[in-house]
């Protein structure tokens, strides 16, 4: 298939293949790097936990997950060692989860990776029309109140 047949190809079908082609080499960079142990979901999850961090039925939220999909997250990466839970400071039976060292610094590598990856494709394609066209659909379909979750279904 030459460039010109991608006219052809319905968006969502592209826009799939961009993201699985994208996440692919950037996982693979994060092996490279050392932080081969995670899978995307749980990138996404140290996204939503970053800062105070939040109680599992919040990061279900922050996810779009259900709560027992988000509980199954947290204690997979207690065990690991990337997050911990802590008493709420709101008190009573509620939890607040919690990052780790470990996850900061996977944010930190996987930050770099990410921008290099991004400035590799800058060199191909206008990175920049791109993220602005595609936060045009994002806005135009789900509105101006923030971003939806972004389910981790992969």
């Amino acid at each position: 298939m030459t460039r010109d047949d991608y006219a052809g190809v319905e968006l969502t079908f592209l826009l799939g293949l961009g993201f699985q082609l994208v996440l692919g080499e950037f996982t693979r960079r994060l092996a490279d790097a050392g932080q081969g142990d995670l899978r995307p979901v749980h990138g996404m999850a140290f996204q939503a936990l970053k800062g105070d961090g939040a109680t599992a039925t919040e990061l279900a939220e922050r996810l779009g997950v259900t709560k027992q999909a988000a509980g199954q997250i947290v204690d997979d990466l207690e065990r690991r060692g990337y997050v911990r839970r802590e008493p709420h400071p709101g008190g009573g039976r509620r939890k607040l989860v919690v990052l780790t060292a470990a996850a900061r610094e996977h944010l930190l590598v996987a930050g770099r990776v990410l921008h290099e990856l991004e400035a590799e494709l800058a060199g191909s394609a206008d990175i920049g029309t791109l993220r602005r066209e595609l936060s045009r659909v994002v806005r135009a379909l789900h509105g101006e109140e923030g971003l939806p979750p972004l389910r981790p279904v992969w």
